[in-house]
């Protein structure tokens, strides 16, 4: 059993409970509210978001509310705060958290460089001799073609993600309050601005309301299929950040009587908001540019990997000052993928940190892993899409290791000793030990049900082999994380050696 009570180290500070609300939000409100988010909300509209919010509750708030509990207590990178949490023996435990997230990372990185050329394509509209409007008109495949020309085989996407990554260093290297807290400032108050500013136009296009009504509407049939059940539960973990050790990365800098509960729920919620106001966005401007409402479901149901990136100028081309708010969405778009990006290199930092590697080596691996890591993703949209798959669901499975670690730790106890612990706003301890205690039978069956699934199609290919390219299939999946955490047991001891300080 941790003794809670016993652990302090000396470490920098967020200057003020805001300073740490930011930075979660920072984390929460990316790419996957404004990207993510409406392809899956398009795909399977209220039911989705039916089940999304559940799991806000049962899954992604508990999680969140142990993940700061456990930074704000041992104050070290994911890893070493893990392992000195759950034992000895489960540090490979923390070392799959970590690649799980650095994996995400990874291609998020690459939604990053998408927003900054979208952004640069938006800037050159305006001064272009044609407009947008026009250029369709001459060639209705214009996005599309300049969509597929940037995801697959562009060297101009590689250096823009090389760039996105030198930047992000660059501000985290400067420290937490002068380069985190500062940066967050700045961007998550602009992002909402932003995003008020497009549900509006949105909504105001003639059958945008109609893009509202399917995104709320409910199709109880949907329930019946585990895909669904999956991409809620991964979806509510992806953008709030449960189970990523970014939460337990950030609360390693707050002061030690900050309010876990409050500061963890105006995360959560705040992500949602964002989430709710980009679906409002997205899909009514289906909706209003589709030729019929057949014609828009279809599309939003392909689960389209660029629906933001090919509806949004659509969209924008079609009303007065278009050009203008096109650039204000895309710059909306790359501030909140990068705002979210930020925490993910510094869970990479605070790990490479624990081993007392100085700073301006620290400050090559970290370029030299994304660069390297990253590239794949960068160059080919099929292998985006399967680290997409793979290491989204992989949250329910980092989700599941932090639960077990609680359940292993008393809840009640963990609960009164850390969480509520400075906190004014306390939740009932009984929520709290059923949401832990329910949240790994739900994940342990989702998973189940999800494997079981269409054996011969998610797992061989057409030739009767194991899949292991396929972009979606359970074999990738399953054969990535084994590797995984293969290697992280064949290195518990060592990992714990040098991550876990005495």
């Amino acid at each position: 059993m941790v003794d809670f009570e016993s652990l302090s180290m000396s470490k920098e500070q967020f200057s003020s409970r805001w300073g740490i609300v930011l930075a979660a939000l920072g984390m929460a409100i990316g790419a996957g509210n404004l990207w993510r988010f409406p392809r899956l909300a398009g795909q399977y509209g209220g039911s989705f978001i039916l089940l999304w919010i559940l799991f806000l509750f049962i899954w992604s708030i508990p999680l969140l509310l142990s993940e700061f509990a456990i930074g704000k207590k041992f104050k070290s990178g994911v890893i070493g705060s893990f392992a000195k949490f759950a034992g000895k023996k489960y540090t490979w435990m923390g070392f799959f958290i970590t690649v799980c997230t650095l994996g995400i990372a990874f291609y998020y990185a690459i939604v990053t460089a998408w927003s900054f050329r979208y952004l640069s394509f938006s800037v050159n509209n305006i001064f272009s001799e044609a407009t947008l409007l026009q250029m369709l008109q001459s060639n209705p495949d214009y996005l599309t073609d300049f969509w597929s020309s940037i995801s697959n085989g562009d060297y101009v996407t590689v250096i823009t993600y090389i760039c996105v990554i030198f930047l992000a260093v660059f501000i985290l290297i400067r420290g937490v309050e002068n380069g985190l807290e500062k940066a967050n400032k700045l961007l998550i108050p602009s992002l909402f601005v932003l995003l008020v500013i497009i549900v509006f136009v949105s909504l105001n296009m003639e059958g945008g309301v109609r893009g509202l009504e399917y995104m709320f509407a409910v199709d109880w049939s949907l329930f019946s299929n585990p895909t669904i059940w999956i991409e809620a539960l991964s979806q509510s973990a992806w953008s709030t950040g449960a189970g990523w050790g970014l939460m337990m990365t950030l609360s390693a800098f707050s002061r030690d009587n900050e309010d876990v509960t409050l500061n963890t729920f105006i995360g959560a919620f705040g992500n949602n908001t964002a989430s709710l106001l980009s679906g409002m966005a997205i899909l009514p401007a289906v909706f209003a540019l589709s030729a019929s409402d057949t014609e828009a479901i279809s599309f939003l149901q392909s689960g389209n990997q660029a629906l933001t990136f090919t509806i949004i100028p659509m969209l924008f081309a079609n009303v007065p000052a278009g050009d203008y708010l096109s650039v204000l969405f895309f710059l909306a778009l790359f501030v909140a993928a990068f705002s979210s990006l930020l925490p993910m290199i510094e869970l990479f930092l605070q790990n490479v940190a624990d081993l007392s590697i100085p700073k301006n080596q620290t400050l090559i691996i970290v370029i030299v892993c994304f660069a390297g890591f990253g590239f794949p993703s960068a160059w080919s949209l099929d292998f985006f899409s399967n680290q997409d798959w793979v290491w989204g669901v992989g949250l329910i499975v980092t989700g599941l290791f932090i639960l077990i670690a609680v359940a292993m730790n008393n809840p009640v106890e963990f609960k009164e000793s850390t969480i509520d612990v400075g906190s004014d706003m306390i939740l009932p301890s009984g929520y709290f030990r059923f949401a832990i205690f329910t949240n790994i039978a739900i994940g342990l069956f989702l998973i189940y049900w999800w494997l079981s699934q269409d054996y011969s199609a998610t797992w061989f290919n057409e030739s009767g082999q194991w899949d292991i390219f396929g972009v979606y299939s359970n074999a990738s999946t399953i054969t990535q994380w084994s590797i995984v955490i293969v290697t992280g047991l064949v290195f518990n001891k060592y990992l714990y050696k040098n991550f876990v300080k005495p």
